[in-house]
């Protein structure tokens, strides 16, 4: 039976971001399969006790300042600790990312871009073109991903990726699950690995 870990993300968390890379490395090393989910944070925290960015107290948001500082330094990777456009509608760089799974596609270099046009590049990907760019840096069909974006299957689909979140216990992202064994944060990505090695 094929192995597979359910990863539940948005492409506008920097924890998300920060874990991607990894995560696809020990998924590589496993030989399992990734299945992309893209959700609503937004949606996640209002109905699991959770409080958005701007909602948090200034203690809060000074510490997540300092733990972004630590693990970009700890990992060594490029992060904009404060990005101009952050927090922004990731609706339609979701969607696209919901209509190269539909296609058949693997969506891994093509979150990978979005998240680091987010926090690497300084971009909005609520701007079409910067979705577009995206999709040609992951190699994948332009013209035919957006069209599918703008369906409302793939709406559909990450209403309903948010929904099952939910109901499997996730609170925030990114989430991974093995079976029922959820991991939340980028933090844990030891213990999925220590999960698939068993």
């Amino acid at each position: 039976m094929t192995r597979s870990i359910d990863y539940y993300f948005s492409v506008i968390s920097p924890w998300s971001y920060l874990g991607d890379a990894r995560l696809r490395a020990i998924a590589s090393r496993h030989q399992v399969t990734l299945n992309h989910k893209p959700i609503s944070p937004g949606t996640i925290f209002s109905r699991t006790g959770g409080l958005q960015l701007k909602d948090r107290s200034d203690q809060r948001k000074a510490y997540r300042m300092q733990e972004l500082t630590r693990w970009r330094d700890h990992l060594g990777v490029e992060l904009t600790l404060e990005p101009r456009f952050f927090p922004t509608n990731d609706q339609l760089a979701h969607c696209t990312v919901v209509a190269a799974r539909q296609s058949g596609e693997d969506p891994s270099e093509l979150v990978h871009a979005l998240m680091r046009a987010c926090w690497v590049e300084d971009q909005d990907i609520a701007d079409p073109s910067v979705v577009r760019a995206a999709l040609t840096t992951a190699g994948l069909d332009v013209d035919k991903l957006i069209t599918l974006a703008k369906s409302e299957a793939s709406r559909n689909e990450v209403d309903a990726n948010t929904e099952e979140a939910i109901s499997r216990g996730v609170f925030g992202v990114p989430a991974y699950l093995i079976g029922d064994q959820l991991f939340w944060g980028q933090d844990r990505l030891n213990f999925v690995e220590r999960a698939l090695a068993l």
